[in-house]
């Protein structure tokens, strides 16, 4: 008698090695009739067993597309059910520079991503799923300082640096984020092969390897604010209210695998409190001019048509 045999799950992500994005690949990974390709920095990476572990640099487009070739040959043929674009990065200030010249947080966790998207999206299998992690810190009504308006030349070139450049060039990329997965979501391919796209923010969360770049006065000054001025904040305003990757990466899991899914006819899932809830992201990341031009600027940046 032949058995059955069940057909193999394939999830590629980013961001898996570490905070929460390393939470929700165990998670992931141990799931029955599952193989995982990451895309890592560096050598060495802790990952649980049988984790197919491919090098990637997001700071550099070529090394980008050299990871994207790379997963589709080991595919052999066979497509992608599960997208999880999860890596991200902050910086003090906005001095650095990709390999391709753009602003460091800009380039990594926006371009990066849409270019891996594009890449990757033809060998995503039909009703397969695409999950892009975004911030609530997108959002004027959450952070006084989030974007309230969008100009990616701007973003890719910044004119000025200093104090506060390096957060707002964050929650900047985060609404491209969610610009990017709402592009994806309104393509009509996308519409037609059943592709869920979902933008997922977890929340203000600790012990995330954002910000480990800076300095180590920088991170003793923001685990103290942590630790303080966001839990007085707390109080007052429930988004500040700090989490745990645990938590967040449990929920992230739960996202990526479809156990965890917004209404129909919306892709933003935020947490508060540990917690799932489907609010409306800003009034400019539900803009479809500027989810127009991103999508079209991007494009040229990276090469694409």
């Amino acid at each position: 008698m032949n058995q059955h045999i069940p057909q193999q799950q394939i999830i590629v992500m980013t961001g898996a090695t570490a905070g929460l994005g390393a939470h929700a690949l165990r998670t992931l990974a141990a799931q029955p009739a599952t193989r995982v390709i990451v895309g890592a920095r560096g050598a060495g990476r802790a990952v649980p067993q049988g984790v197919d572990v491919v090098p990637l640099d997001l700071a550099s487009l070529a090394d980008v597309r050299r990871f994207a070739d790379t997963v589709i040959a080991r595919l052999d043929g066979a497509r992608i059910d599960i997208l999880v674009l999860n890596a991200g990065m902050q910086s003090a200030a906005t001095g650095a520079r990709s390999a391709d010249g753009y602003e460091l947080t800009f380039a990594v966790n926006h371009l990066a991503h849409y270019l891996l998207a594009r890449l990757l999206m033809p060998h995503l299998a039909d009703f397969g799923r695409l999950v892009i992690t975004t911030s609530d810190t997108h959002d004027p009504a959450i952070t006084p300082i989030a974007p309230k308006t969008l100009d990616p030349k701007a973003l890719a070139h910044p004119e000025k640096g200093g104090f506060g450049t390096g957060i707002r060039a964050y929650s900047s990329s985060k609404l491209c984020n969610l610009l990017t997965a709402q592009s994806f979501a309104a393509s009509q391919e996308i519409r037609d092969r059943k592709i869920d796209v979902i933008a997922f923010n977890p929340g203000l969360t600790g012990g995330t390897s954002l910000g480990r770049e800076a300095s180590r006065a920088r991170k003793i000054l923001m685990t103290a604010l942590m630790g303080t001025v966001f839990k007085i904040a707390g109080r007052f305003k429930p988004e500040y209210v700090m989490g745990t990757p645990e938590r967040a990466g449990e929920q992230l899991a739960a996202v990526a695998a479809g156990d965890l899914a917004p209404p129909p006819g919306r892709l933003y899932v935020s947490l508060l409190k540990g917690e799932a809830t489907f609010p409306d992201p800003s009034e400019l990341a539900r803009s479809r001019t500027a989810r127009d031009q991103l999508w079209n600027e991007s494009a040229a940046m990276v090469g694409l048509t």
